[in-house]
């Protein structure tokens, strides 16, 4: 774990004979600690690219083979299986001879599959005609083509008119409530032309099935063969449940160590090898060197030599942080994901949201209602199939679930802070309670600008001096004076005008107020000696930065009086001795509070993030970096050939 910096990381050389390769390889990506680049230049002056050869290709065609088979059987729990050596996994790949079996029932349950559906679209075709008497077969004829259809009562005739209007027709039609059923024949030829305005009507045509016999006669048919391709497809899935008890396992297992040679042999591609030798190069974390070399050590003996390569390349970024604070990383890496050389601001992120969140919701109605939605959807949505189908599709056109869980962690912090000082505020749903149990049962809104002002005051602060010592650390000294200048200028200016508010007006003899000025006009002068003119739009930036923060209030109050206005014009309208005032009112209450409930999630988290973002993220993080992708891939029905590998890095 690391605190406010990605982990440190080194690129690496790796030099050996190509007899250890398949032991070393394997010894890598085990580890899951190496992150495989591009073999230098340097390297393919005196070595050559290779492919992975006839091994390769027999693992890849092995690899699909074994993927058809495990996509096409039943699933089964698990039960992982180890493989010592590729020649071991070929051979139990070699005597899984299943594949023609599994492909006769999978190939005929598939034409089932389709048959049964489409006895299910004809069965409920037929049921909504059943007012059509006529044989089906007298329906069908070179010359003419007959469509079922159902239109609004109200457009039915005009549809009536303009197809009768182009061809010959002949039509039968059922009233069925706010619809009109019908059955239309009409000459092939005009069939494109009709089925054209059909489709500008809104109108689904749907061509009679071939069948011979009258409705009534052939449904019974369908139900009857729908039963019987039922039970076939019930015999095809206890046979390739049959085959799945007993080889899914090693099926899935073979797949699966397939799956891991493919990838090893596709690294080769960044390798380089000579007669006798291969080479490859990548990004390790610092930490994980000697546990590297320790295990290179015991696979090839003295036969390997890593070596580190210096080099100005940009590292890739590998972020890891407390569990806590880990799940803030999911609005770290929407953003951007930080370069390895800069500040990994989840910390700040983690320790800001919260109090910005619950500082505008401010109101421990809307904080429990949101907690406990949260706490649902950390739950996994308990219930949610009882609910409308459009309150459960919705959020997910947004976002998936887990990415919905991640979210509802990230705001319970918030909704905490919104309960409490909702309580001290005395805040519910914009009703105030009789109770007076705090100092300050009532908002001052100068109070509350002037702490949002030293909010803004440190976060601007806080900015800078990351800033400040990432140019020092990246050996920029303009820089480093211009953020020093920035928080010289902050800090002057906002205590300047804090003292000015105290004293009730501007006093040129004030001691402080002059020593403010003058750290101000200090901050002035680094900035402009190190950025010139441009400095002043850094000035004008410092200042609103800060004020910026004063609409943790504005969104606060506004919050406050929409649900107080709601509540007002409820309470009126439910005291005007009618029933109708009393329905208005409810409705009214439960709409608006709704109504300001989603408010209440979307407004304090958009904007505290962007308060995050643009005022402070501006001052030292830039982002865009390359996400760490070590050499590794996650094992479900495989174990790893016994190595002395320690545990991966996240």
């Amino acid at each position: 774990m690391t605190f406010l910096r990605p982990v440190a990381m080194v690129k690496v050389g790796l030099l050996g004979l190509k007899s250890d390769r398949p032991a070393i390889l394997s010894a890598l990506h085990d580890l899951g600690a190496v992150q495989v680049e591009p073999i230098r230049k340097e390297a393919l002056a005196e070595l050559e690219a290779e492919p992975g050869g006839e091994a390769h290709r027999k693992v890849a065609e092995e690899l699909l083979r074994f993927r058809t088979l495990k996509n096409a059987l039943p699933p089964r729990p698990p039960a992982p299986i180890g493989f010592a050596s590729l020649e071991e996994l070929l051979a139990g790949a070699a005597a899984v001879r299943i594949d023609a079996e599994v492909t006769e029932l999978k190939r005929e349950e598939d034409r089932l599959l389709t048959e049964r559906k489409q006895l299910v679209d004809t069965s409920e075709l037929l049921s909504r005609h059943q007012y059509c008497t006529v044989p089906l077969e007298q329906l069908r004829a070179k010359s003419v083509l007959a469509f079922f259809g159902e239109a609004p009562a109200e457009g039915f005739a005009p549809l009536q008119r303009e197809i009768s209007a182009i061809a010959e027709t002949a039509f039968s039609s059922h009233p069925e409530g706010k619809s009109v059923r019908f059955v239309v024949a009409v000459p092939t030829a005009n069939a494109d032309a009709v089925s054209r305005i059909a489709q500008q009507a809104g109108v689904k045509l749907a061509p009679v099935p071939d069948l011979k016999g009258r409705i009534a006669e052939e449904l019974p048919r369908l139900a009857a063969r729908l039963l019987e391709v039922d039970r076939r497809l019930g015999e095809l899935r206890a046979g390739l449940a049959d085959i799945a008890r007993v080889n899914y396992s090693l099926v899935a297992a073979i797949e699966e160590a397939l799956a891991i040679e493919n990838r090893k042999f596709e690294t080769y591609s960044r390798m380089a090898s000579g007669h006798e030798v291969f080479a490859v190069d990548g990004w390790i974390p610092q930490r994980s060197v000697p546990a590297l070399e320790q295990l290179l050590t015991r696979v090839a003996a003295d036969r390997a030599l890593l070596y580190p390569i210096p080099t100005s390349e940009e590292a890739p970024t590998l972020i890891e942080n407390p569990r806590g604070i880990r799940r803030f990383e999911f609005f770290i890496r929407f953003y951007a994901i930080p370069k390895s050389n800069e500040f990994d601001p989840t910390w700040i992120f983690a320790l800001a949201f919260p109090i910005f969140f619950g500082f505008m919701l401010g109101d421990w109605g809307y904080g429990l209602v949101i907690l406990l939605v949260s706490l649902w959807m950390i739950a996994g949505f308990p219930g949610g199939g009882r609910l409308p189908h459009f309150i459960t599709s919705l959020p997910k056109l947004i976002m998936s679930p887990p990415a919905m869980r991640t979210l509802a962690w990230t705001l319970l912090p918030g909704c905490v802070i919104a309960i409490g000082l909702g309580v001290y505020f005395n805040e519910l749903f914009g009703f105030q309670l009789p109770y007076t149990a705090f100092a300050v049962p009532q908002r001052s809104v100068g109070k509350l600008l002037v702490i949002a002002g030293y909010i803004g005051l440190v976060m601007v602060v806080v900015g800078f001096a990351l800033g400040a010592l990432l140019a020092y650390y990246q050996h920029h000294p303009k820089l480093v004076l211009m953020r020093i200048g920035g928080i010289l200028f902050a800090i002057g200016v906002a205590f300047a005008g804090l003292t000015v508010i105290h004293a009730g007006g501007i006093n040129g003899h004030s001691p402080t107020l002059l020593a403010f000025i003058g750290v101000s006009l200090a901050g002035l002068a680094c900035m402009f000696v190190a950025e010139g003119g441009r400095a002043l739009l850094g000035l004008i930036e410092v200042v609103s930065h800060i004020l910026s923060y004063t609409r943790l209030v504005g969104i606060l109050l506004a919050s406050v009086i929409l649900a107080s206005v709601i509540d007002m014009e409820s309470w009126t309208a439910t005291h005007n001795g009618t029933i109708l005032g009393l329905v208005a009112g409810l409705v009214m209450l439960i709409f608006g509070q709704v109504f300001v409930l989603i408010l209440a999630v979307f407004e304090p988290g958009i904007q505290g993030a962007r308060l995050i973002f643009v005022e402070q993220f501006s001052k030292f993080y830039e982002g865009n970096g390359r996400p760490f992708l070590p050499f590794r891939s996650s094992r479900t029905f495989t174990t790893a050939a016994p190595s002395p590998a320690s545990a991966p890095v996240r």
